[in-house]
């Protein structure tokens, strides 16, 4: 089966939409390769939670990284795809629109053991209840308290620029990629003013800013799948450990290690 099968294999049959419910929940368990969930959308607003490993979810103009124990909430309607690091255990909670007041545009969750434990509970128990049985009431609370998780940044600005989307593209198929804006200027036919204005405008971030961003992105999800800061700081590039170390702390204020494992 093609990698990228597994999790709409996985899906096939189900619909969240077709339920009216105020929410409901399903697992799915990725093994032994990362698998990916082509671009979809469905009416309900969707939490995406790692329960164990990581989880990317593209979005337009943005990707967001799903480390353990976070959630990415993504509004209903709009499109997204969905990448699972191998082994990871990945929740779906789809929420009924108007049920609860959530975020109208994407954005990463810290979530908190109560919440993690009911949406486990409530994907165990399957989908059919009653407003007034003691799954509905489950359902109520865990709405409630959803709705008041806070808000973290974890998501690296893209574009559909085709100039900019042809850099992402190098990045991802090589992470260590250390070619200057100057040089992308030179290869994409460009001055490195107007390239460097570009990213700005589409991002919002320097080009600095914005590779350095990516490699967070890059670091949270290897980490998160078991891989030592040696090896992460070994495929992003980085000449020591000691310096990716200190880029990862200035950025998220904690070391790779202690990060983790707060996350765990």
């Amino acid at each position: 089966m093609p990698i990228s099968s597994k999790l709409t294999q996985a899906l096939c049959g189900f619909d969240p939409d077709t339920d009216a419910r105020p929410a409901n929940a399903l697992l799915l368990e990725v093994e032994d390769h990362d698998a990916e969930q082509p671009v979809h959308f469905h009416r309900k607003g969707q939490l995406v939670l790692a329960a164990r490993g990581g989880v990317t979810c593209e979005v337009p103009k943005a990707l967001w990284m799903v480390p353990p124990q976070h959630a990415v909430w993504i509004p209903g309607g709009m499109p997204h795809s969905n990448r699972a690091t191998e082994n990871a255990q990945i929740y779906f909670l789809f929420i009924e629109p108007g049920a609860v007041a959530m975020p109208s545009e994407c954005c990463t969750l810290a979530v908190s053991p109560v919440v993690r434990e009911m949406i486990r509970l409530l994907a165990a128990q399957g989908g059919a209840y009653e407003p007034d049985d003691a799954t509905g009431r489950l359902v109520s609370v865990l709405l409630e308290q959803v709705a008041l998780s806070p808000v973290e940044q974890l998501h690296l600005p893209i574009s559909g620029h085709p100039k900019l989307r042809h850099i992402a593209d190098a990045l991802s198929v090589d992470p260590a990629d250390r070619t200057t804006l100057p040089e992308w200027a030179a290869r994409l036919a460009m001055s490195e003013r107007s390239l460097a204005r570009l990213v700005v405008r589409e991002t919002g971030l320097t080009f600095g800013r914005w590779r350095q961003q990516f490699h967070l992105i890059v670091a949270v999800r290897s980490l998160s799948s078991g891989l030592a800061v040696q090896d992460v700081a070994s495929t992003l590039g980085y000449d020591s450990v000691t310096a990716f170390i200190t880029m990862f702390k200035k950025a998220l204020g904690q070391s790779p290690a202690r990060y983790i494992s707060q996350l765990r």
